[in-house]
């Protein structure tokens, strides 16, 4: 009985509705292409990462990681003799810079007879030429690298080293199948004479004698290592790309998912609107003896059946949608770290059910309010007709509502899981849900206060709202399910867009802006070349700055060393402080500077002391404040540059801030600079505005999704609110028929559904606005925090979301009136005789 009661009630809506039903089929399926595509799409990223870095660590037990200007080679043979390790293999990885490029080379210097014991998937590729690698200038290239740098057996390589350049020979290409991200293979002898890194290693990879326990020889290792060399487990370098994008990743995710929930409420408005045309039919059908349940689980098998139809064609479009953001982004949605070439979407059958069982269940659920509705009305009232008995139901709501509101803010104040914003999701979740709960009794508390203003169509419609309190949150849900999530998005973006370009005033202040590519190992400038920049003609100030990478923390990412300024007030000035620690007189400690995450991250404290090693020596520092910055999403630490070159005796810079006199122009001076050197392409130069035109479209290119997103569930948003006036209008023809006998003109019954369009959107736009007011606190304040570890300013696009409630409820309004025009269209005496 119930499989045939569903059949022939799922038949009866694609023979009578199947515009509508066809909507909200394409909203589910949308939704689930969205989420699936954005998993597909980094899975594919992360996946192509992964196996490329475990072709670089390969069979190691443990990684000996030192600073990336490496570490004495003696420790090499100390830990080759050990008799816990079987096979250690030096390795000198660099960053090389390139003439011309912004881009860096990852070049690995190898022994290739040790290497084979531990990389042989890297070193497969050599095979045939193993002893061309000790060639003094010769250099293997990966596919990928060969292809970005359109080179070929025999061609030269260009590399800087310093502030010159040296040629090597490109001895062969690797198969696509031995390393796919681009990297340069070299002897490790010929790598440390080529970038004058004699008597230096930067990292050791180690295979343990059999019987060896890996986690004790490593925790005993790391209490023998120099000062700044770390023990680094194989897992952590090859879930490297899984740590340093999971938060960007785990958001998307989420914002996508708000795409396929708003959808639900699309089923939601769907099936309350033929609820309600059909309340006649399926009063009778339980006249005739169908249970409650029977029909309840009939009317919930109709929101899964459009699920199951929505669902199949989402995962078909989410993986055409995901092969084509691999072709055109290169699996990039965003941050810029996730950036893969030539890879293929391989969608396994475990993700793609889930998000097919997701979409099913999520329009089940959108469809199990109004069946629970429709089977609890008294048969007999509904097939009298009129609206449903949803007013004890609304004004019911609010005790869970209130419940959920709470709950959700106490949910705001848990920290972090694992470094993710679970509970900053869970409240956001609680507070939609309650604040939507709210909507029926704050309803009825604000039309208890409006006065009658002996208009008919204004009392009429003010007096329609108050006696139909369910139906009226009915018709609110999406508006301010959908509007809520804009408006906090909206304001979170903002506030990010804003706070992001007052950061980028405050770090660059002068004219120009020059540097080496950015995280080259093997590009500087010399205190020689540093005053030979300084000197020409046209500048009257230039202030270097040398960036390096460290390790803290054998379990984290590396973080980013800066000296900067030639005094602690200067340093300091030059920076976004958000807090200071006043020095204590007699502190002997030189001050740093750490940023947000690091303070996150680590435990810092203004005040405290912070214990760094550098040039394999260790020293404690004094934190002297903290910093905001939007650059390094794992922290990073500035100190001043004597400081610097005392710790490191490094003098050398890679960044520098210009500031003209006025005499030359830019253009000018930016050629001079070039002729400094052989080539004036090993010099990157822009001015301060054009490096924030850049840098602001490079944010923007993040966030297109959440644009994308965000204008997606605004659309279905908007079709709910048509769904919604379709919903009232249909259900109250009888309504109006008898308001047509009494003498109410069809124009006037008309007005009555543009008033209470109007004044339901309205109320539905404000309460959305202060909705999504509240969310974009938690947005702001707990989920970015707790992500990416860095604040940002609260900051209100006004002008855009008063724009945009302008139109919702001008959209509303219309399509009311445009219902109303429907509804009133037929007889007023059949329209009348409906309800006999």
């Amino acid at each position: 009985m119930s499989l045939r009661l569903w059949s022939m009630l799922l038949l009866a809506q694609l023979r009578e509705q199947p515009g509508r039903l066809l909507v909200t089929v394409l909203a589910i399926a949308l939704g689930v292409a969205l989420g699936e595509s954005v998993y597909l799409v980094n899975a594919t990223a992360l996946n192509e990462f992964g196996l490329a870095t475990k072709r670089l660590v390969g069979e190691a037990d443990i990684i000996v990681r030192g600073p990336r200007d490496g570490f004495s080679e003696a420790l090499y043979p100390a830990l080759a003799r050990d008799s816990a390790v079987a096979v250690a293999s030096p390795i000198l990885e660099l960053e090389a810079a390139l003439p011309g490029r912004r881009e860096t080379l990852k070049i690995l210097g190898l022994d290739p007879f040790r290497a084979a014991a531990l990389q042989p998937a890297l070193l497969g590729g050599i095979a045939g030429g193993i002893f061309e690698l000790f060639t003094a200038d010769g250099i293997f290239l990966s596919s990928a690298a060969a292809r970005q740098l359109n080179l070929r057996r025999g061609d030269v390589l260009t590399v800087i080293v310093g502030s010159s350049t040296t040629p090597l020979r490109v001895l062969g290409i690797l198969p696509e199948e031995n390393f796919s991200a681009p990297l340069g293979v070299m002897d490790i002898a010929s790598v440390q004479w080529t970038f004058n890194l004699l008597g230096r290693l930067n990292r050791v990879d180690l295979r343990l004698a059999a019987g060896t326990s890996v986690d004790t020889y490593r925790s005993e290792l790391e209490r023998r290592l120099p000062p700044g060399v770390l023990a680094v487990a194989p897992k952590f370098e090859r879930d490297r790309a899984v740590t340093v994008t999971r938060a960007y990743r785990v958001n998307l995710n989420m914002l996508a998912l708000v795409a396929l929930w708003t959808g639900a409420f699309l089923v939601f408005s769907t099936q309350s609107l033929s609820v309600l045309r059909r309340r006649r039919s399926l009063a009778l059908l339980r006249a005739m003896g169908v249970t409650r349940a029977g029909l309840q689980w009939a009317l919930v098998g109709e929101g899964a059946a459009f699920g199951v139809m929505g669902s199949l064609l989402g995962v078909v479009l989410g993986f055409v949608f995901a092969a084509a953001m691999l072709r055109v982004l290169m699996g990039d949605l965003g941050p810029g770290q996730l950036h893969v070439m030539g890879a293929t979407v391989h969608a396994a059958a475990l993700p793609l059910s889930f998000f097919f069982v997701v979409g099913t269940c999520v329009a089940g659920a959108g469809a199990w309010m109004p069946a629970r509705s429709a089977s609890r009305q008294p048969p007999a009232r509904s097939l009298k007709g009129g609206d449903g008995d949803y007013g004890p139901i609304a004004r019911t709501s609010w005790h869970a509502g209130l419940a959920l509101l709470l709950l959700g803010v106490l949910f705001a104040q848990l920290p972090a899981v694992a470094g993710l914003p679970l509970f900053g999701y869970a409240s956001i979740a609680a507070l939609l849900f309650g604040a939507v709960l709210l909507v029926p009794v704050l309803t009825v508390k604000v039309l208890a206060m409006a006065p009658r203003t002996n208009r008919v169509v204004w009392d009429a419609a003010i007096a329609q709202i108050r006696e139909n309190v369910g139906l009226s949150a009915l018709s609110l849900a999406s508006i301010i399910v959908s509007f809520s999530l804009m408006v906090a998005m909206a304001i979170m973006v903002y506030s990010f867009r804003v706070s992001f370009e007052h950061w980028l005033g405050k770090l660059l202040p002068a004219d120009l802006q020059i540097r080496e590519p950015l995280g080259s190992d093997t590009a500087y400038w010399s205190p020689s070349e540093q005053a030979k920049l300084a000197s020409v003609p046209g500048i009257e100030r230039l202030e270097f700055r040398r960036t390096r990478q460290i390790l803290l923390d054998a379990g984290r990412p590396a973080v980013t060393l800066i000296a900067r300024g030639a005094t602690a007030t200067q340093a300091a000035g030059e920076l976004p402080l958000l807090q200071t620690a006043a020095p204590a007189p007699g502190d002997q400690l030189e001050p740093v500077w750490i940023s947000e995450a690091l303070q996150d991250l680590y435990g810092l404290k203004t005040g405290g002391t912070l214990a760094l090693s550098l040039a394999g020596h260790a020293r404690n520092y004094r934190v002297a404040g903290v910093w905001r910055d939007y650059a390094r999403t794992f922290g990073a630490i500035v100190m001043t540059i004597p400081a610097y070159s005392a710790a490191t005796g490094d003098r050398g810079a890679t960044e520098g801030s210009v500031w003209l006199d006025g005499r030359r122009a830019a253009d000018d001076v930016a050629a001079s600079l070039r002729s400094c050197f052989v080539r004036g392409d090993m010099l990157e130069i822009m001015t301060s505005t054009a490096v924030r035109e850049r840098s602001l479209q490079i944010f923007d290119r993040a966030f297109a999704i959440t644009y994308a997103l965000e204008g997606i569930a605004v659309v279905i948003g908007l079709t709910g609110i048509s769904f919604a006036a379709g919903s009232t209008a249909l259900a109250r023809r009888s309504e109006f028929g008898m308001l047509r006998h009494i003498g109410m003109l069809r124009r006037q019954v008309v007005g009555i559904l543009a008033s209470e369009g109007f004044l339901m959107s309205l109320f539905g736009v404000l309460y959305g606005l202060t909705l999504g007011a509240v969310l974009s606190l938690v947005l702001v304040y707990v989920v970015n925090r707790q992500s990416f570890n860095w604040s940002i300013d609260l900051k209100v696009p006004a002008w855009q979301l008063g724009a945009l409630s302008v139109i919702l409820i001008a959209a509303a309004a219309l399509t009311a009136v445009w219902s109303g025009r429907a509804a009133t269209s037929k007889d007023a005496v059949q329209a009348v005789r409906e309800d006999w």
